[in-house]
């Protein structure tokens, strides 16, 4: 955060150098004065000013959970709602909650995430999630400007970095691996 209060610091305003934050929500925000960020952007898959039934649910009970109306939800918060529902409909379809029969279980699980719609597990452990971008205001919370039109399939590995551009990830049998390398035919580290 001290990258965003030094740009208020220097009198930088969205309107002559927007910024585009891509590991900043409401959490790292409150507590702040966020009034010389309004109209910088950050780009996450949820934004707590998400308008949709199950956001408004969500945050209805993790308010009356925390007994605390001035914290805010996130995007990683969301992440672990949607990863616990999916490790449980996982565990039901395994039948046990042994981790590799979960592992093996958890492939196509589909759960509905707080952004609308459901998120599913891919074979590189990945979820699909939508990715918006948020403009900061004054309160601390995102306006949503723009969002994918559908879900986005996580990557596990750049097509574009070298040492990473040869990698896949898929937990399906018989490869089970999550940094198999299609040149080598190898599978490294843990297996």
């Amino acid at each position: 955060m001290p990258f965003y209060k030094e740009l208020g610091n220097q009198g930088v305003t969205a309107e002559s150098i927007p910024v585009v934050a891509f590991s900043v929500g409401e959490e790292e925000l409150s507590g702040i004065d966020t009034k010389p960020l309004v109209g910088h952007l950050a780009a996450w898959n949820y934004f707590m000013s998400v308008d949709t039934p199950a956001n408004d649910t969500f945050i209805e009970s993790w308010l009356a959970f925390i007994k605390n109306d001035k914290r805010v939800t996130n995007d990683p918060m969301e992440a672990h709602f949607i990863g616990f529902n999916m490790w449980v409909k996982a565990v039901e379809k395994a039948g046990t909650t042994d981790p590799t029969a979960v592992q093996d279980a958890i492939i196509g699980i589909t759960v509905p995430n707080l952004s609308g719609g459901y998120s599913a597990m891919m074979p590189n452990h990945h979820i699909t999630k939508p990715v918006l971008i948020g403009e900061i205001q004054d309160d601390g919370q995102f306006e949503v400007v723009w969002q994918t039109k559908g879900l986005v399939v996580g990557d596990a590995w750049s097509d574009y970095l070298e040492g990473s551009k040869d990698l896949i990830a898929d937990w399906r049998a018989p490869l089970s691996c999550g940094n198999y390398n299609v040149k080598t035919g190898k599978c490294s580290g843990q297996k």
